[in-house]
Formats: C-alpha cells, sequence, structure tokens
C-alpha cells in the first residue's frame, strides 16, 4: 500500500469524522504523538505512519479487527539485563525457548538480543569465547517496538515484519510479548 505523506493524516481524519483519541485507541500510538504530527512539530517514524494509515484505511473501509494486541500477547515477559552476559542470554532462550529476549533494564526496554543476532556475530568473526562473556550492551540490538495493550493486531503484525518480536505495554509497564509464534497460532 502506497502512503499520502504524513501530513495528510489530519485530513484523512478529519474526512472520516475520527477524533485524535480515537485514532490513538484504534492504532495504539499516543494521541499527544498524534497531536504533534498533525501540527508539523514532529516528524514520525515510518512505522508509526504506516499504523496509522493502516489503521485510518480500515475505519474507512469500515472493517473492524476485534482483536487487541493484549489478546494474543505472552504475558510471561522472558528479558534480560543489559548488564548480563552472552552466555546467560544464550542459556535463557535455551531454558525457555524463546529465540530472542527484551533487554530491560530498571522496566524499560534498552535494546534486544536473539538468537539471529548471536549466530551473525560469530559469521563475523567473532569466537563463541570471545562472546560468551561479552556484556549484552556491548552486542545488543535496538529495542523491540512498543504498543498499547489496546492496539489492534493489524498495527502489530505491521511491525512484525521489520522486527522479532513487539512488546506490549499497559500504562507505561511491559505486560506482553508479541513473538512470530504466537502470531502463527491464529492461523
Amino acid at each position: 500500500m502506497k502512503f499520502p505523506p504524513a501530513s495528510d493524516i489530519k485530513k484523512l481524519r478529519k474526512s472520516l469524522d475520527v477524533t485524535q483519541s480515537e485514532l490513538s485507541r484504534q492504532s495504539g500510538v499516543g494521541q499527544s504523538t498524534i497531536a504533534k504530527i498533525e501540527s508539523g512539530r514532529t516528524s514520525a517514524s515510518y512505522d508509526t505512519v504506516v499504523r496509522l494509515f493502516e489503521t485510518l484505511d480500515q475505519m474507512r473501509k469500515g472493517q473492524t479487527n476485534d482483536m487487541k494486541a493484549m489478546d494474543v500477547a505472552s504475558t510471561d515477559v522472558v528479558s534480560i539485563s543489559s548488564t548480563a552476559q552472552v552466555h546467560e542470554a544464550s542459556d535463557l532462550m535455551r531454558r525457555t525457548g524463546y529465540s530472542q529476549l527484551p533487554v530491560i533494564d530498571a522496566g524499560v526496554p534498552v535494546g534486544s538480543i536473539s538468537e539471529r543476532g548471536i549466530f551473525e556475530l560469530l559469521r563475523e568473526g567473532a569466537t563463541m569465547d570471545e562472546l560468551s562473556n561479552t556484556s549484552i550492551s556491548k552486542v545488543m540490538r535496538e529495542p523491540f517496538p512498543v504498543v498499547s495493550d489496546t492496539a489492534p493486531m493489524s498495527a502489530v503484525t505491521g511491525l512484525m515484519v521489520g522486527y522479532d518480536a513487539v512488546l506490549v505495554s499497559k500504562k507505561g509497564d511491559i505486560v506482553g510479548m508479541i513473538t512470530n509464534a504466537d502470531i502463527l497460532k491464529l492461523v
């Protein structure tokens, strides 16, 4: 789907007679963020613009998706601290069956680590001995995106194209995680 410029979000939203609050609830994007985007006070990330236009498109078509992020999320969020070592993350992934972990410090997502990321480091020339005792903070990737517990699954699946997982928050706290395996359970 080709999207118009972000500046058209307000025009499309108003043409559908949708409030910023309703768009926020349906898309999982904060109402204050929508207000800033519409007024031109901030530039939205590509993922945010995609979520907003997809949500507006669904509203336009009259399609409603009753399934929300929390309906699909695993509530037992397995995470690791950035101060832990890579071998600890590897052991945790093996024990829990997850192939990716959010890196969370003091309740805030600061990065991510995955089996794929570890394998890529090995392919780039790192040795197992070097990686084993390396701090996760030195090898972690960007954090997984975070969506509201009420975000529609269409927004979540859109994010899953570029990420191994999506974290789910409620009132600022991480309360769930959605992985590709969780999405496949829906099929």
